[in-house]
């Protein structure tokens, strides 16, 4: 591929900006204002579950607060007549909670009357108000209070209509958020809400794409700078386009959430279910980004423009980001990061000579959808497979590439790991504790870009791309 540019420049102080730091529109309303404030006034006083004790604070402290976010909510319903009857269920669910004496929070009522998947609209906007964990952000929980706008071109409603059909799937973008959402979390999951069962079905899930293509963004430009890389002209015209990495990541995450129900599986897709060594959840995650790709690559050629950025966001996020973000225990997406690149280091599509980052740009989408091809074997040949056996091809693929922990005694071989249990159960749990936290550490390389990153990778905590500056050519 010609037209390589020159190497992006990134200021040292890129800000993140938060959409509550100039309120506009929604966000600037009265009774939206007071809804935050009172929220982040009960925040400190609710424990892990989303309870509070009263034995602890006077009621007299709740209970002001709570009216206060029940008036709002009737002052903000008529902005958002398409949830009526949501924010009517969530004001009987307030009500209710006070009603037990704060004890821990039940909103299925209003989490069952929450439809956003049945009104795709692009630029539609909703309320959420849910006491909710974030993934990726806080544990707890507490209230959190969000204003969001969906986004639903009318190129990407044609493809799902027409070849990804994924009808729970709702990308949207941050107007304002609670402090819960101030992290790194960029989904809204129905089944993070506090409730006192689980519905038999989730019927809606909803990414950010916006806080996913400013993290990209950021990250991506600050790699390329580090790394010496030279990447093609509209690689960076993407880096430099916070509208159109979102476009890219919509699509992205169009395919990639749907691929979890498609293809040859030997087990339950969500495999959140069960118990398993965690790089079969990083071999699923990186089995869904690479499908997104391939179909990326046909998209491109049938002239989509977003196919070809696609393909740039999966390299570079995976690449770049994910091997170096988050602890060292259990990291599946860290590696699955790093298989991508061990892999395309080894099949000469990826280069890393004279402290520079080269990349094949005519071969690196075929050697890619290569790998992809292998994953989708593993997945195809372990229906006939034994869980256990299953497993162990699954490590044997990875380790081809990744080198394991010295001390791993999965990279001992079948004949080190405890396979005479004769309970099942019992055999599950003894293979996943015999895993080391760090199965397969950094390479020297990684470790490198870890010192290197880890200030911009910080920095976009509470990300949206409002006001995003610091990335320029």
């Amino acid at each position: 591929m010609q037209n390589l540019s020159p190497r992006l420049a990134v200021a040292a102080d890129l800000p993140v900006a938060s959409p509550a730091s100039q309120p506009s529109g929604h966000a600037a309303h009265p009774a939206w204002l007071r809804l935050k404030d009172a929220v982040e006034a009960l925040r400190p006083l609710q424990s892990k579950d989303g309870s509070i004790d009263l034995a602890a604070v006077q009621r007299q402290t709740v209970d002001p607060l709570v009216d206060t976010v029940l008036t709002a909510v009737a002052e903000l319903a008529p902005l958002f007549p398409h949830d009526a009857e949501y924010l009517t269920a969530v004001q009987a669910d307030l009500r209710k909670w006070a009603d037990t004496g704060y004890r821990e929070p039940d909103f299925l009522d209003s989490l069952l009357a929450f439809h956003p998947a049945a009104q795709r609209s692009d630029g539609l906007e909703h309320l959420v108000l849910f006491p909710m964990y974030t993934q990726n952000g806080n544990p707890n929980r507490n209230l959190e209070a969000v204003l969001l706008q969906v986004v639903w071109p009318e190129w990407l409603a044609e493809l799902e209509r027409t070849r990804f059909d994924n009808p729970m799937f709702v990308p949207i973008t941050f107007t304002d958020f609670t402090a819960g959402y101030d992290t790194n979390s960029a989904v809204l999951f129905p089944e993070t809400v506090a409730v006192r069962k689980a519905p038999e079905r989730f019927t809606w899930g909803g990414i950010f794409c916006d806080r996913e293509a400013a993290r990209f963004r950021a990250v991506s430009a600050s790699a390329v700078a580090q790394l010496g890389l030279e990447i093609p002209a509209d690689a960076e015209e993407l880096l430099t386009d916070q509208e159109r990495a979102q476009q890219t990541f919509v699509l992205w995450d169009l395919v990639h959430d749907r691929t979890h129900s498609h293809g040859d599986l030997p087990f339950d897709p969500f495999m959140i279910k069960q118990r398993s060594p965690f790089w079969m959840y990083g071999l699923e995650e990186l089995r869904c980004d690479l499908t997104a790709f391939k179909e990326a690559v046909r998209l491109e050629a049938e002239g989509y423009p977003q196919g070809r950025d696609v393909q740039y966001a999966i390299l570079f996020d995976r690449l770049f980001r994910f091997p170096v973000s988050g602890d060292r225990v259990r990291n599946y997406d860290g590696m699955g990061g790093q298989l991508l690149f061990a892999y395309l280091h080894k099949h000469d599509a990826l280069r890393w000579r004279d402290n520079r980052l080269s990349i094949d740009w005519d071969r690196v989408a075929e050697v890619t959808n290569q790998l992809c091809g292998e994953i989708e074997t593993l997945y195809r040949d372990g229906i006939d497979r034994p869980k256990t056996a299953h497993w162990i091809a699954a490590y044997q693929l990875v380790s081809r590439y990744l080198t394991p922990h010295p001390a791993s005694t999965w990279a001992k071989g079948p004949e080190a790991l405890p396979l005479d249990i004769t309970d099942g159960k019992a055999l599950n749990k003894a293979l996943c504790d015999a895993v080391v936290p760090d199965e397969f550490p950094l390479s020297m390389f990684y470790e490198a870009l870890s010192k290197k990153l880890s200030g911009v990778i910080a920095a976009t905590t509470g990300i949206t791309g409002a006001g995003l500056t610091g990335v320029a050519a």
